[in-house]
């Protein structure tokens, strides 16, 4: 299973980063073992002392394509999930700084969130889908996938490009604004429109 990342989809994130708007969809990868294990609390690593945050809605891949015509991408996915994009911010802006790659600070242990699927004919448009995170009972992110700079569709197509896509891979399509730390004890809440789709404790 490949977790296959998107970044810098959502132009206000972009904006609550100072990064710069790119041209094309940003993608990174994460390690099968990132995978923070249902039921299971997220550890704050010893190595960072900033972890963000970023929820994000996940498309499961459910057969192998390569060079997918965006036109017939939605045959590639039948469910819809939601997740967390752990990130250690401290680490990843160094290593921004200094032009070096930054997987240690997304691709670390726990650091992927996957909940369970939903049936895609379940929720309607999926270029207008509502989805939300809240820490401690607080509204922390809340999103529209109408929001997105490249839809699950183009996303899709893109991706498969360059890697090919197998039955079982998950693609995180990129976090609104509303990234924030984490602290010990919080209790992070994840929603598609009203439906809860994962409590995570941090410790």
């Amino acid at each position: 299973m490949k977790i296959i990342c998107i970044g810098r989809n959502y132009a206000k994130h972009i904006e609550e980063l100072a990064n710069e708007k790119p041209e094309n969809p940003v993608i990174f990868l994460k390690p099968d073992s990132s995978v923070l294990i249902k039921n299971q609390p997220f550890f704050i690593p010893p190595f960072s002392s900033d972890i963000h945050y970023e929820v994000e809605v996940l498309v499961k891949i459910n057969k192998v394509g390569k060079f997918i015509d965006e036109k017939f991408a939605h045959k590639y996915y039948d469910e819809i999930g939601l997740g967390i994009d752990f990130t250690a911010r401290d680490i990843q802006d160094n290593c921004k700084k200094k032009g070096l790659p930054w997987e240690k600070a997304k691709g670390f242990d726990g650091s992927a969130v996957i909940s369970n699927f939903i049936p895609k004919e379940k929720l309607g448009d999926l270029n207008n889908l509502k989805f939300s995170l809240h820490k401690n009972n607080e509204l922390v992110q809340d999103g529209n996938t109408n929001a997105m700079l490249w839809k699950m569709d183009e996303l899709i197509a893109y991706v498969s490009q360059f890697f090919t896509l197998k039955k079982g891979d998950v693609l995180f399509t990129g976090t609104p604004a509303g990234v924030g730390k984490v602290n010990e004890n919080d209790i992070l809440l994840g929603k598609i429109q009203d439906q809860e789709m994962f409590s995570i404790k941090i410790k």
